[in-house]
């Protein structure tokens, strides 16, 4: 499954006239095996045994050239480094306050929401964004951990 959306990805690229260099595929290959919605920084370490000669800087460049070609979402959530997330279908994020994980949940669209903030606004809606905030069962195991 991964690879076949490797492949889909990869053509979208070409068909862009992106050059496919090998740190690019291997941010996209790891991009796309990701659950987490990693930041550019631990993208780059996870990368760096593979490309010694990589630097952050390309990271970043990477992952502009893939959000520019609709492959990759970029997630900012206040003042934390941005993730990034493959899932550019519509789905919804839940964030741990604690470790700042990030794990999408489908839920339906919410689509009439922006119908009705359309009609009692006046604003021509483009899109929206929800997000729910919680302790993750990893942190909430670690706060009990500290009770004893």
């Amino acid at each position: 499954m991964a690879a076949e959306k490797l492949q889909k990805a990869i053509d979208t690229l070409k068909e862009a006239g992106v050059r496919i260099t090998p740190q690019r595929h291997a941010v996209l290959d790891f991009l796309l095996n990701s659950m987490v919605h990693p930041t550019a920084d631990e993208i780059y370490k996870a990368l760096e045994g593979k490309f010694p000669n990589m630097s952050v800087a390309t990271v970043y460049n990477n992952l502009r050239v893939l959000k520019e070609n609709g492959l990759v979402r970029e997630l900012t959530y206040g003042d934390a480094s941005s993730r990034f997330d493959c899932n550019t279908s519509d789905h919804y994020h839940v964030i741990c306050n604690e470790c700042g994980k990030i794990v999408d949940f489908h839920y339906p669209s919410l689509d009439e929401v922006e119908k009705l903030a359309q009609q009692v606004t006046g604003f021509d809606v483009s899109n929206h964004r929800l997000e729910v905030y919680g302790t993750c069962p990893e942190c909430q195991e670690a706060k009990k951990e500290q009770m004893h």
